[in-house]
């Protein structure tokens, strides 16, 4: 697997370089924001993992240029500070996932390896169910030429669901496949991003719906008039 790293330490950009290359990644490492989106712009990358606050053009406008260009290489953001709405800037814009600093190595390699399961698990371009069609390189959802941008985890979440219309999927699957058994995560957490997306749903009138069950999953399936 090849990563772009993008940091504007140089002592924090060799320390990451270092971890990844230790764990037998291959890693390209930059120092600027104009400058990443010309090596991703290459698509040699199956990830980055991009500081969100870099010089030139920050981690936030890397991205939205990337998705607009409709490069859907998965990406980790990492923020200095824990701050919520700039996270949420970036996961509306088509992130996977952040990372807040400083973490642990092993959080790290974790958040890096949940990242590129999307892309080890990568076909079509757009998955459909009924009229609605999941666009896969813009991280979209649309039906009847009415489209809605799709969170980072949304996207996976939706993703999943789409790749087993009609079967249960449970929450224990979904905690599994977007955030990785390494990490500790409420099943609050599936409930909510599942509530965004069918807001989102109802905004483009979506022929579907995500029907909880019982068991403790959910289902995708089509919705009839």
């Amino acid at each position: 697997m090849k990563l772009l790293v993008v940091e504007d330490d140089a002592r924090y950009l060799k320390l990451l370089v270092h971890i990844l290359e230790k764990n037998k990644y291959t890693v390209d490492g930059v120092a600027d924001g104009v400058t990443a989106l010309e090596y991703a712009m290459t698509m040699e990358y199956d990830g980055c993992v991009f500081d969100i606050m870099m010089p030139g053009m920050n981690g936030i406008a890397v991205l939205k240029r990337l998705r607009e260009q409709g490069v859907s290489i998965p990406i980790l953001f990492l923020s200095e500070k824990a701050d919520v709405d700039q996270c949420v800037e970036g996961l509306n814009a088509g992130a996977d996932d952040y990372l807040s600093k400083p973490f642990s190595i092993p959080e790290l390699l974790a958040r890096v390896r949940a990242m590129l399961r999307r892309k080890e698990n990568y076909v079509p371009d757009l998955l459909q169910c009924g009229e609605m069609i999941l666009n896969r390189s813009t991280h979209e959802i649309s039906c009847g030429g009415i489209a809605k941008p799709l969170s980072g985890k949304e996207f996976q979440i939706m993703e999943m669901l789409m790749q087993r219309t009609g079967c249960i999927v449970s929450c224990d699957q979904m905690i599994e496949h977007v955030w990785g058994w390494e990490k500790t995560v409420d099943i609050s957490a599936v409930w909510m991003h599942i509530s965004n997306i069918r807001k989102k749903m109802a905004a483009i009138d979506a022929l579907a719906q995500i029907r909880f069950v019982s068991s403790g999953g959910y289902v995708l399936e089509e919705k009839y008039d």
